[in-house]
C-alpha cells in the first residue's frame, strides 16, 4: 500500500550521523598527562614533595573538611532536630577547626618566609665577604702606588695634628 513501508525508501536514521556530519565533526581531543602519586596507594611519589609542606597541607585539608562539616550540620541540627545544646556547640566547633585551618597556613607560610630570608642573608653575607675581599686587594693595590703621593681628600682627619717642618 505504501511504497516507503516495501523497500525502506525515505527513511530517517535517528541517532547514526551521516557521512558529512562525521567529516564535519573535530576531533575528540585528549586530556594531557599528569603527574601523580603511584596507583598502589603507598605515596612514594610524595617523597618529592617537602615534608613541611606535605604535613601542613594534610593537616589544613582535614581541619577544613572538618570546618565545612561542622558549620553546616551544627545549625542543620539545632533547627530541624531541636537539639539546641549540640547543635551551638558543632557550629562553634566547625568556626574553631576554621581558624585551625588559617593558623596552620599561617605557620608554614611564615616558615617559608624565613628559610627564604635565611637564604637571601647567606646569599647577601656571601657578596658582602666578597665586597670586603675586592676592597682590601684594591686597598693594598692603592697602597703599593701611594707612597710619595698627596692624600686623598677620603683620608682628611681634621682633629689630627698638623705635620712638623
Amino acid at each position: 500500500m505504501f511504497s516507503l513501508d516495501e523497500d525502506d525508501e525515505g527513511e530517517i536514521s535517528v541517532g547514526e550521523s551521516s557521512d558529512a556530519e562525521r567529516e564535519m565533526t573535530p576531533d575528540i581531543p585528549k586530556a594531557p598527562s599528569v603527574k601523580s602519586f603511584d596507583d598502589g596507594g603507598d605515596f612514594e611519589g610524595a617523597s618529592d614533595v617537602d615534608q613541611g609542606t606535605l604535613r601542613a597541607f594534610v593537616v589544613a585539608v582535614i581541619y577544613a573538611n572538618a570546618a565545612v562539616l561542622l558549620v553546616a550540620l551544627g545549625p542543620m541540627v539545632w533547627f530541624f532536630e531541636g537539639w539546641s545544646r549540640i547543635g551551638p556547640a558543632l557550629f562553634v566547633g566547625g568556626l574553631l577547626a576554621g581558624v585551625r585551618t588559617y593558623q596552620t597556613y599561617r605557620a608554614w607560610q611564615r616558615s617559608r618566609d624565613e628559610a627564604d630570608e635565611a637564604a637571601e642573608g647567606e646569599a647577601d653575607a656571601e657578596a658582602a665577604e666578597g665586597e670586603a675581599d675586592a676592597e682590601a686587594a684594591e686597598g693594598d693595590e692603592n697602597a703599593e702606588t701611594d707612597g710619595d703621593a698627596e692624600p686623598d681628600e677620603d683620608d682628611f682627619d681634621p682633629d689630627a695634628a698638623p705635620p712638623e717642618a
